[in-house]
């Protein structure tokens, strides 16, 4: 995904960080946030914008919910959260954060549209379900199958058109405008041709191989690191066994020394696109010597976002209500992610360390604050759902799922 070139090549305008030497390149400008108009000289447009930008973050936290909530898909997920992580490592700037931002509004126009015109074909098929049930021979229930019939091949015929069109807000109000273009479209000939093209170019700017094979390189790293400590952690069970004790005590001082690394290697994979970045831990902890208080503010911020979701492990929902706890998840999770790419970033545009004692007093401050971490963490079997397995979960590091 990156190229590197020399540094004197590099565009001033071109979003870049220097890394070891080398300067990133990446096309990170793709999907990038619209600069807001200025609100004293254009306030309609301004106020646009942020409309706008607002229902764009909407759908794009909705759509990677809906995403998070489907078991293997959601390894799409994981691999866009590492893509804004990894952009905010190379670039250092928020507007290039939100790759899907220009997709995501016509997602979330095409789930008001389908809702809004499927909701009153849902209550109407109640309200006949009713019906049969009072008076299944009668008349009005005769007709009111007829009325349910037509309504549905009705709403199923514009929905398709609207879709056709494109999916945008215009296109599910507009019936009539819908088979007026059906015409003219069969008229000119090629549409099947267009429309090949158009969900083409769609689907390539989604880049789905691109998201799943980062994701799925970071579960597999992020994995790779916490699962020894994470096992051993989960041992004790029985009070009276002194070895389990031991063993988990190990795991725990395990678990707070992997916690403390495995947000920014998965940075580092991200940000560089290499697999082999996933276990450059010299290379980190020469990172985060340049700026130790920043990653400690990361890690304190990190940590308590992440306690609060495993409340939602307590009960879980059915598999087709899941997306409504996922949408929790990412609203969580994205910003800590957003926070760790920075902090990254900020390390790689310092050129020297930081005095040996003011890195090493974070480095320790690190040890009570995961400490304490991984302690609350020894008690989330007792009332998880999953028992024991939550241990292994890490929903911060690998699937932003609850299951």
């Amino acid at each position: 995904m990156a190229r590197m070139i020399p540094e004197f090549i590099a565009s001033p305008e071109s979003p870049a960080v220097v890394t070891e030497g080398l300067v990133l390149l990446p096309q990170d400008t793709l999907g990038a946030m619209l600069r807001c108009p200025n609100i004293l000289r254009h306030p309609i447009r301004a106020t646009s914008w942020a409309i706008r930008m607002l229902f764009g973050l909407f759908s794009l936290t909705l759509l990677l919910a809906v995403i998070a909530a489907i078991p293997l898909v959601n390894i799409l997920s994981l691999g866009y959260l590492l893509e804004v992580e990894g952009r905010m490592g190379r670039t250092g700037r928020f507007r290039y954060a939100f790759p899907l931002l220009e997709i995501a509004p016509r997602f979330g126009a095409i789930v008001v549209g389908l809702a809004g015109w499927l909701l009153p074909v849902w209550m109407l098929t109640l309200v006949l379900a009713d019906y049969r049930l009072v008076a299944a021979t009668s008349d009005a229930t005769t007709s009111l199958v007829w009325i349910h019939r037509v309504t549905v091949v009705l709403v199923t015929g514009h929905l398709l058109l609207a879709l056709a069109r494109g999916g945008s807000p215009g296109c599910f109000v507009r019936p009539l405008k819908n088979v007026l273009w059906l015409i003219g479209e069969l008229r000119r000939g090629g549409y099947f041709e267009r429309a090949e093209h158009h969900v083409r170019t769609f689907v390539s700017e989604m880049r789905i191989g691109h998201h799943f094979w980062l994701g799925l390189r970071g579960f597999v790293g992020g994995l790779a690191w916490l699962v020894i400590p994470s096992g051993l952690f989960g041992v004790y069970s029985r009070p009276d066994n002194v070895g389990q004790l031991l063993v988990t005590l190990v795991g725990g001082l395990s678990l707070v020394l992997v916690l403390s690394w495995v947000p920014f290697l998965q940075a580092r994979l991200a940000t560089e696109n290499r697999m082999a970045a996933m276990f450059e831990l010299r290379a980190v902890r020469g990172l985060f010597c340049r700026s130790p208080m920043c990653w400690f503010v990361v890690i304190l911020i990190t940590s308590a976002l992440s306690l609060p979701l495993y409340l939602f492990k307590i009960y879980l929902l059915p598999s087709d209500a899941m997306w409504m706890t996922t949408l929790v998840f990412i609203m969580t999770i994205y910003p800590a992610r957003l926070m760790t790419g920075w902090a990254y970033h900020r390390a790689t545009t310092r050129r020297r360390r930081a005095f040996w004692m003011w890195h090493w007093f974070w480095r320790l401050a690190m040890l009570p604050l995961l400490s304490f971490y991984v302690f609350l963490l020894f008690f989330t079997p007792l009332f998880s759902e999953h028992g024991k397995r939550v241990l292994f979960e890490h929903h911060l590091l690998l699937l932003p799922v609850p299951f």
